[in-house]
């Protein structure tokens, strides 16, 4: 079982004095409504219902936590660190109150969070970098955070829009500095999975664990 199959529900959180004490390093998931974060975690865990995947944009309303842990000596589990799967945002049917409890939820987790190592900014890859993925970028330029450019749905590209999309991700990653990777994703086709685990665990200083020790 590799340190991403350890994964587990841990809690919910609706508001901020919800959230857990900052005992193990973060990694969050963030993206637009419905473009593939839930899949994403549920792909990357080999869990499919671990993160609530669903079709409603909108529907994942909470930060939840789930716990990633690793078999110590004594025979019993270390809590090395968290994934975290943040609401969605740019959900436009929300009501505006809904809306502003999300981004207000959001936007004060992210600043926060001192123990938040690096942010997964799920895309879809046919429409990367809109107007609220740009608010989130933006948002955290101001914070000494790693972030990774996931541009999932990938396989809905042919062979050149591939090649333009993480030319256009690259450059933007560029313009913000060496803290920010890119790489396209399918959730669907299970495709950069093992990119996907090999930055995580560089984030968490993990880089020494393979798939079946723990």
């Amino acid at each position: 079982m590799s340190l991403f199959e350890s994964a587990r529900f841990r809690l919910s959180a609706s508001e901020l004095k919800g959230l857990p004490e900052m005992q193990v390093p973060e990694i969050a998931f963030a993206g637009r409504s419905n473009a593939g974060k839930s899949t994403t975690i549920n792909v990357l865990t080999r869990q499919g219902r671990l993160a609530f995947a669903s079709k409603t944009p909108g529907r994942t309303q909470l930060i939840n936590f789930f716990s990633l842990t690793q078999k110590n000596e004594e025979g019993g589990r270390d809590h090395i660190a968290d994934l975290v799967d943040l609401p969605g945002y740019g959900f436009a049917k929300a009501a505006e109150a809904t809306r502003k409890t999300w981004s207000d939820l959001i936007g004060g987790y992210l600043a926060i969070r001192e123990n938040l190592t690096g942010i997964v900014v799920v895309m879809d890859a046919r429409r990367p970098f809109m107007p609220t993925d740009e608010w989130l970028i933006q948002f955290l330029s101001t914070r000494p955070v790693r972030l990774h450019f996931l541009l999932n749905k990938a396989d809905q590209l042919n062979n050149q829009g591939k090649k333009d999309v993480l030319r256009l991700a690259q450059a933007r990653a560029k313009q913000m500095g060496p803290h920010v990777s890119v790489q396209l994703f399918s959730g669907l086709k299970r495709e950069g999975v093992d990119e996907l685990r090999d930055v995580l665990l560089h984030w968490i200083n993990r880089e020494e664990i393979i798939a079946n020790d723990i």
